[in-house]
């Protein structure tokens, strides 16, 4: 008797341990659902683990223009998503041409998801890299990379320097201004060919002086040029040469300060440069060409992060995208007049009814025609 009621409460414990089995087996089931849930939460927090950098060319990523803007756009990318400056995100500085191979596989070998190159004149350099690596995505700024594992970032420049055209010969006092380029090559002649273009409307007898440093981080030659063409009695400069740019300031303020009465203009690039004109309560910057390489870095980042990154694509970014703009920061250069034809002229491109040359071939017919 005693052996039998000890044989039904062994039989009631394992029925008990098979209930809790069950109810334990359901949990996991529901665990493995939530795991899925978990699995997708993994996959955001595999965006965490989502990593991007950059490579400057030699303008460096303190240029105040176009490597800045670049590095910005990286580091909003990164505010917006928990990351700084070596956890998630980075750059490599590049001091010369021979070291934009060497800092691309560096970034390689970290593990970086996404390797930017910023600039044309690491296309070579990126091209070869995505051949070499086709496990990570790569994206060049400013010109074309055909492979699966890049995209192409590219901008409607001469629309932006139509735009900077106007308002310079709105603003020119002796009807003569000018133009610096970095290299002279078929992306800086997009913003010559919009400037040229854009003053020519307003005014076909201005006379538009072009000059080239030959390079994008030679601040001493671009005040060289400067001083040559505000000496000539050219009043209003735009240039489009990186970190050279920063020797067209250096000499609009050097003759500013001298003479507080002289007009002096530059028009910045790539980035708002307001702050570069500044010099005590004056400031020699009219305005300045925005080209939204921020903008266009946190999107494809983000992009990139979120599976959809547009390998083999190029992506092209304008007036109509509001990457390309006309800064209005000094109040005081930029008029209301200057301001509203500015907007009359950006319609008419948007609108289709004004062709931007990009080219200096089209940058001759399109002032023959006027």
């Amino acid at each position: 008797m005693k052996n039998r009621r000890f044989l039904m409460i062994i039989g009631l414990l394992l029925a008990i341990g098979m209930v809790l089995g069950a109810c334990g087996s359901s949990d996991d089931e529901g665990s493995n659902g939530d795991n899925e849930g978990s699995d997708n939460g993994d996959e955001a927090s595999g965006n965490e683990d989502f990593s991007a950098a950059m490579v400057t060319d030699v303008g460096g990523v303190d240029d105040k223009s176009f490597n800045q803007s670049a590095w910005e756009g990286l580091k909003a990318f990164g505010q917006e998503n928990g990351m700084e400056e070596g956890e998630g995100i980075a750059y490599a500085q590049s001091e010369s041409d021979a070291d934009y191979t060497t800092n691309i596989s560096r970034l390689v070998r970290d593990e970086y998801d996404l390797v930017y190159g910023i600039g044309y004149l690491l296309q070579p350099d990126i091209a070869k890299a995505a051949e070499q690596y086709p496990d990570t995505n790569f994206s060049i700024v400013d010109s074309v990379v055909e492979a699966d594992n890049a995209s192409s970032i590219l901008f409607k420049e001469h629309q932006g320097s139509f735009l900077v055209g106007v308002a310079a010969a709105m603003k020119t006092n002796s009807n003569k201004v000018g133009f610096v380029g970095g290299v002279d090559g078929d992306l800086i002649n997009k913003f010559e060919s919009g400037f040229i273009a854009g003053v020519k409307s307003i005014n076909p007898d201005i006379e538009v002086e072009v000059q080239y440093a030959g390079a994008f981080d030679a601040a001493d030659d671009g005040k060289v040029i400067a001083s040559q063409m505000y000496s000539s009695g050219i009043d209003v400069i735009y240039h489009a040469s990186g970190g050279t740019g920063n020797g067209v300031f250096a000499q609009a303020k050097d003759l500013k300060k001298s003479n507080p009465d002289e007009d002096v203009w530059v028009i910045g690039v790539d980035r708002d440069q307001h702050e570069e004109g500044q010099i005590d309560d004056m400031n020699v910057t009219l305005t300045s060409m925005v080209k939204r390489v921020d903008i266009a870095i946190q999107d494809m980042t983000t992009k990139a992060m979120n599976g959809e990154f547009p390998g083999g694509e190029i992506v092209e970014y304008g007036l109509e995208d509001d990457a390309i703009s006309v800064a209005r920061t000094n109040e005081d250069a930029m008029t209301q007049d200057i301001i509203d034809a500015v907007e009359e002229w950006k319609q008419k491109i948007i609108d289709g009814e004004v062709e931007v040359p990009s080219t200096r071939d089209e940058t001759k017919a399109f002032v023959d025609s006027l």
